[in-house]
């Protein structure tokens, strides 16, 4: 079996995975990183999404051993210190969450929709999410949180560099 090495929410990782091993699998089997949810094993919900080298992916879709030498980004990694993320504060505010399934692809959906688009459009921020699948919420709250968490962060200074 080939060995793979990654970062994983800031920390270096790496196991021995089969070449058909997908990456959400070597996230939650080989990791223990279980906020990274299986909902559909067809790509379509999106409860799988993590940033590989700073882009949203559907983690379902993706080999494990493609990601070798990537920076991959979980729900786990969002939360700071025990702070939850703007995009999180956000979903928690706006009530962008029922059952919680979807919540953390939704989040690591928006996350790199700010990241491309620092003032989106609500048709824009509807447009970002036909790849994630709700079936509680009705979009509204979620979409509301986006908006709210893009405000914040255009809200906050600029850290120098």
């Amino acid at each position: 079996m080939p060995g793979i090495s990654m970062t994983v929410n800031g920390k270096p990782v790496s196991g021995e995975v089969e070449g058909r091993t997908l990456l959400v699998q070597f996230l939650r089997e080989d990791l223990g990183l279980t906020g990274t949810h299986v909902g559909c094993d067809t790509s379509q919900c999106g409860a799988c999404t993590v940033l590989v080298n700073g882009e949203s992916v559907k983690a379902c879709t993706m080999l494990a051993a493609t990601a070798d030498g990537a920076q991959v980004r979980t729900i786990e990694g969002e939360a700071k210190g025990g702070a939850m993320s703007v995009v999180q504060a956000a979903f928690q505010e706006h009530h962008g969450l029922q059952c919680g399934f979807c919540t953390p692809g939704m989040v690591m959906s928006i996350t790199d929709l700010l990241r491309v688009n620092a003032e989106p459009s609500e048709a824009q921020v509807r447009e970002w999410l036909k790849g994630n699948i709700c079936r509680c919420t009705g979009y509204h709250n979620i979409v509301k949180a986006a908006l709210a968490a893009a405000a914040e962060l255009r809200a906050q200074p600029v850290a120098a560099e």
